[in-house]
């Protein structure tokens, strides 16, 4: 039993996801310590409120709601979540699209009896398993 939890851990997949959060809890670190030092600072002087307004708070009958702190994490989560998506996941996606193999398109024909999209060279349906005829200009097995 030990053995086989340690061939699952010790599989690329694993370790590369275990990386993966640890970068990815460091790099939500450094975000938000620039958010907090820098970015909100700024928002701040834009709007008119001088300096951070990361304590700003409103009371409602004696509970009190820190909306200023909400919007630290906010802005950090909205930063993160674009550098991640302009950083990793449209050049992993470009990459993807230009570098694996194309898939094929495979030319399709309705079924006769259930008119559910079937392969040209198909003998049978895969949904209703009705006998169809293959077309004559598609390719035989």
């Amino acid at each position: 039993m030990l053995k086989g939890f340690r061939d699952f851990m010790m599989r690329g997949n694993v370790i590369d996801m275990a990386v993966g959060v640890v970068i990815g809890a460091a790099f939500t670190a450094v975000v938000t310590g620039f958010v907090s030092a820098f970015l909100t600072p700024l928002v701040g002087v834009v709007v008119g409120a001088a300096g951070d307004f990361s304590s700003y708070k409103f009371t409602v009958m004696d509970v009190t709601f820190p909306y200023g702190q909400f919007l630290n994490v906010l802005i950090a989560f909205v930063m993160t979540a674009a550098v991640l998506y302009f950083c990793v996941v449209l050049p992993v996606t470009r990459a993807t699209a230009r570098y694996l193999p194309k898939k094929p398109k495979v030319a399709k024909r309705p079924c006769p009896e259930c008119l559910t999209e079937i392969p040209e060279a198909a003998r049978r349906c895969s949904a209703c398993t009705a006998h169809v005829e293959p077309l004559a200009y598609a390719p035989q097995r």
